[in-house]
């Protein structure tokens, strides 16, 4: 029960990651609000979380609409009068040549990956700070840093969402909020698949990819971290996950034992040395 007490949102969380992370977080202890624009697949995750006997709350909500997100993290302040983290896992991800992205589509991709993350952090960010500080992590990829052929805006808001994380953790690092990115690191079920077309597959369809409780773990260990001691970082779940299978979840900290792309986080590491006003 690592996050006994804590209260967490999570977005996009009817379906794949976001379903299975609201479930791991619940499962260690935490109360979790469950924010999603399908109301069917919303409620599926709710019965999950319901299990583990923890308190939860379910909002529909779409990421793109800051009042949305505002209602939503009011709501969750009502019931259990406060937030110590937001998980940004709400995204699109339509697979799509340059020529065929039309305006119409680059907007939507933008407004759901990007402006979805900053409509979820600014709606929380005054109950973070007065509470004293928290996390806000956002999911990542490996188009954060890679390019890929017909996923030109993805990548654009994958990559744009590592240069918010880095910008803000440098702001925030005052408030003891902590921002960072997670990545799945093992093969997921695209956003695009539906429970009930996920339900559908064989069971030798089904083994292609990692069931999404798995990489909770990673999520409800960077969450019981001290705020300032990781902020800025991309992490990747599968790592975090595979190691805490093996050492627990009091691993001795090391690069390669959390990410995939070891050097982008090595240069993090060196760059806050250059900004942090947290002494060593």
């Amino acid at each position: 029960m690592r996050l006994d007490g804590k209260v967490i949102i999570v977005t996009g969380a009817g379906r794949g990651l976001g379903a299975g992370i609201a479930r791991g977080l619940a499962y260690a202890g935490s109360c979790v609000t469950i924010v999603d624009i399908n109301t069917d697949e919303m409620q599926q995750t709710t019965k999950d979380v319901n299990q583990y006997g923890n308190e939860s709350l379910s909002i529909v909500a779409d990421v793109r609409d800051l009042d949305d997100m505002e209602n939503a993290v009011n709501q969750t302040e009502n019931k259990w009068g406060k937030l110590d983290a937001v998980i940004c896992n709400a995204a699109t991800m339509p697979l799509i040549s340059f020529e065929n992205t039309s305006s119409e589509i680059w907007k939507g991709i933008l407004e759901s990956n990007l402006t979805g993350v900053y409509n979820t952090i600014k709606a929380s960010w005054d109950l973070l700070k007065r509470d004293g500080g928290g996390h806000c992590v956002s999911i990542a990829s490996r188009a954060s840093l890679l390019g890929f052929v017909n996923e030109v805006a993805y990548c654009a808001s994958k990559h744009a969402l590592e240069g918010f994380t880095k910008a803000l953790a440098m702001e925030s690092e005052v408030q003891n909020i902590a921002v960072n990115t997670m990545g799945p690191g093992k093969h997921i079920k695209p956003t695009s698949v539906t429970r009930k077309e996920a339900e559908a597959m064989s069971d030798a369809e089904q083994s292609k990819w990692t069931d999404p409780i798995h990489l909770a773990p990673a999520f409800v260990w960077l969450i019981s971290q001290p705020p300032s001691k990781f902020t800025g970082l991309r992490f990747d779940a599968g790592k975090i996950a595979d190691t805490i299978s093996v050492e627990g979840y009091e691993f001795d900290f090391a690069p390669e034992k959390t990410t995939s792309y070891v050097q982008d986080l090595l240069e993090r590491l060196t760059q806050r040395q250059k900004w942090t006003k947290i002494e060593s």
